[in-house]
């Protein structure tokens, strides 16, 4: 091995130095190319990097999501493992936790009594909320037919949540290198950040890793990108079947 003579060994931090301060001072011919060793994606325009991430994300079968969204007037904690044929985790609304579980089309939900009970008084069928103690704890299958089946199942559905997130509105510019979780991004916005903004890896596959909703409509985070994950439908003794239609509005 060729050994590095001192002086010059002493150089390289010194010249280090320098870069940084000409950049400090806005003086060019040192800066580093912030796009060295990426993907690449990072010197595309913003349309491009939108359909690369969407694309990206597309290929693989599985995927974590979690953070807040706002929807009509409601808040919604997430944190979801989803893929093609299925989903689990569990979701947090008005300080109501129940957790989802998605096998093919069979979609189970499992919560405490306060909010089964909670459910049932909103409801226009008066039914008994003593129901509610009934399936405290238990995972009831939710019956395709209820109205309850595409509100919940829409939480379980990877490309459909994917489709609706992944789209900033209004006109796309990049704004910049970032970092997520010591992983290199570029960040896409809409209309200057009014429009949503999202950081894109620059590491391996563009992958989506945070988003930023329009309008503060929430936050969310990406991770576990093609991390397949088992789903099994639970046990018998842990599910009740409620029938055609569950207690809730």
């Amino acid at each position: 091995m060729t050994a590095i003579p001192q002086n010059r060994a002493r150089r390289v931090p010194l010249v280090s130095a320098l870069c940084a301060l000409a950049v400090g001072l806005g003086l060019t011919g040192c800066s580093e190319d912030p796009d060295a060793g990426t993907n690449g994606v990072g010197r595309l325009p913003a349309q491009e990097i939108q359909a690369k991430t969407k694309s990206a994300a597309g290929s693989v079968d599985a995927v974590r999501l979690s953070g807040n969204v706002v929807t009509s007037g409601r808040t919604y904690k997430l944190d979801m493992r989803l893929k093609a044929d299925g989903a689990t985790g569990s979701v947090t609304a008005e300080g109501a936790t129940f957790h989802l579980l998605r096998v093919g089309e069979q979609l189970f939900l499992k919560a405490d009594a306060a909010f089964w009970k909670h459910e049932d008084a909103e409801s226009d069928d008066g039914k008994d909320a003593a129901a509610g103690d009934k399936l405290d704890g238990k995972y009831v299958k939710v019956p395709t037919g209820d109205p309850s089946y595409k509100k919940f199942s829409g939480f379980t559905d990877k490309d459909l949540l994917l489709d609706g997130l992944l789209t900033l509105h209004g006109s796309l510019d990049t704004d910049g290198h970032h970092e997520q979780s010591g992983v290199r991004t570029v960040r896409i916005t809409g209309d200057g950040g009014s429009g949503g903004t999202l950081d894109v890896s620059l590491e391996g596959k563009p992958y989506p890793l945070r988003l930023e909703r329009a309008g503060g409509a929430g936050t969310l985070s990406f991770s576990a990108w093609g991390k397949d994950f088992a789903l099994e439908e639970p046990a018998k003794g842990e599910t009740v079947d409620y029938g055609k239609q569950l207690p809730t509005s």
